[in-house]
């Protein structure tokens, strides 16, 4: 508390003035929290002076507040990159990073007892005559790689001396991330944050089990019984939302339940029980970046036509890899119906190439070029057909945005959509809830495997 303070006075946070009579004065408290590494050894105590910013109203005492945060595809990309070539990945944090800005409204705060006297993507690249530093910003956390190993340093250097920094050294736990390196690439999994999850229910001593949905499983809004405190079942489902930053096997699963988050009932809380269940089953599960991998982006994508039974919405999911890497990854459900699959895999096309065409300026920016064009692999004839037809028919559209990004790109050359089986389909485990032989095949394909236990 007392270093808290310390750093409030030393950044010159706020001046002590007498109230106005026409100003409002809002309260503070103090917030503790117990900063563990990894392996969940205490690394320290943390206390951090607040205001009661819940007693102001928007629009009258403050307006959107705004913090730069990095895509985590962005972080899974460099990663990847890093892992081909041989880059080490270092990190840094940014002590007190919010007492660093500056403040433009008028904020009236209750001295502490005992006290006398700001999500878009950063990634910043700086290229220099020996090679390139790239610095991944969320927040006060950061990811810094190179291949000039002077400039990282330079860098690092630049930092401290404008703020106080930490230096965290070679990258090994981010944002609840974990990395651990080994001879043949790297791996990004969740362990610590998952045994937590299966702790906090008290479900170390259920049985496990070895899919996340009971295969082809259907749920409609009033499935059982309302739970009689709704707020139990929004807060639990918040935990598996954040482990599918890399369990891209829980996506699926967790884009159901999330669904009735207004009105939750029993069977849907049994949904989430199972899903716990099965992350105790595969605690030390993590997305595995490969040191032999190319750097070529190629993607997957799908889509299950009405799958929902209430509203006949459908269900889109994509995956894209760089090399072998897996680096994003998406399960949605669609705001309005379709007219046929057809039009439902069309529209999950359009999403995908959006996302790859990010990507791919992503990487270029990063000195990481790529083909003319890019591989999308697709399961669907008809669709294939759709996006290389120069005709446009008045009975789709329905979909004639997506029809024109589409043909562009492909016309111009920029993707190449390849028809595949759907058996070979990988895109499948985010639209749907496969038998568990065909779960495992597709885990082992998105590279998804099993760590060591520590």
């Amino acid at each position: 508390m007392q270093d808290e303070l310390q750093v409030l006075e030393n950044t010159c946070t706020w001046d002590l003035v007498d109230l106005l009579a026409e100003k409002s004065l809002i309260g503070c408290k103090w917030v503790y929290k117990i900063k563990t590494q990894s392996d969940g050894f205490v690394e320290h105590y943390k206390a951090r002076l607040v205001a009661k910013g819940f007693t102001q109203e928007y629009g009258i005492n403050y307006e959107e507040t705004f913090a730069l945060v990095a895509r985590l595809t962005s972080a899974r990309s460099l990663l990847a990159i890093a892992v081909i070539r041989g880059l080490k990945l270092f990190q840094m944090d940014v002590k007190n990073a919010f007492l660093n800005g500056d403040l433009e409204e008028e904020v009236y705060m209750k001295p502490p007892l005992g006290l006398n006297h700001p999500p878009t993507q950063a990634l910043f690249i700086h290229k220099t005559t020996r090679g390139m530093v790239l610095l991944l910003l969320y927040v006060d956390d950061m990811i810094i790689i190179g291949d000039d190993n002077a400039g990282v340093e330079q860098l690092k250097q630049s930092l401290s001396k404008k703020f106080k920094m930490k230096d965290l050294g070679v990258l090994s736990y981010f944002l609840g991330l974990e990395v651990t390196s080994s001879d043949d690439g790297y791996l990004l999994s969740q362990a610590k944050y998952a045994f937590n999850l299966v702790s906090k229910v008290e479900l170390n001593d259920s049985k496990s089990v070895s899919t996340p949905l009971e295969p082809n499983v259907k749920l409609t809004p009033m499935d059982g019984s309302p739970l009689s405190n709704p707020t139990s079942y929004q807060q639990l489902v918040g935990s598996p939302v954040y482990l599918t930053m890399t369990r891209p096997d829980i996506a699926y699963a967790v884009h159901i339940i999330s669904q009735f988050m207004a009105t939750p009932h029993s069977t849907h809380y049994a949904i989430v029980l199972r899903i716990i269940r099965y992350v105790k089953e595969t605690l030390f599960h993590g997305l595995h970046f490969s040191t032999t991998s190319s750097l070529v982006l190629h993607a997957y994508f799908d889509a299950d036509w009405a799958d929902d039974p209430s509203d006949r919405r459908f269900t889109i999911g994509y995956c894209l890899f760089l090399g072998n890497s897996l680096i994003s990854w998406q399960s949605k459900k669609q705001t309005i119906p379709s007219h046929s699959n057809t039009e439902a895999e069309y529209r999950a096309l359009g999403d995908t190439t959006s996302e790859l065409l990010s990507l791919r300026w992503l990487l270029e920016d990063m000195g990481i070029p790529q083909p003319s064009s890019i591989d999308l692999y697709c399961d669907n004839q008809s669709v294939i057909q759709i996006a290389h037809n120069d005709v446009f028919h008045e009975c789709r559209k329905h979909i004639e945005v997506d029809y024109h990004f589409i043909h562009h790109h492909v016309a111009k050359g920029t993707v190449c959509l390849i028809f595949i089986s759907s058996t070979n389909q990988l895109a499948d485990l985010l639209t749907k809830a496969p038998f568990p032989g065909r779960f495992q095949t597709l885990l082992s394909k998105l590279k998804l495997v099993q760590s060591q236990p520590p």
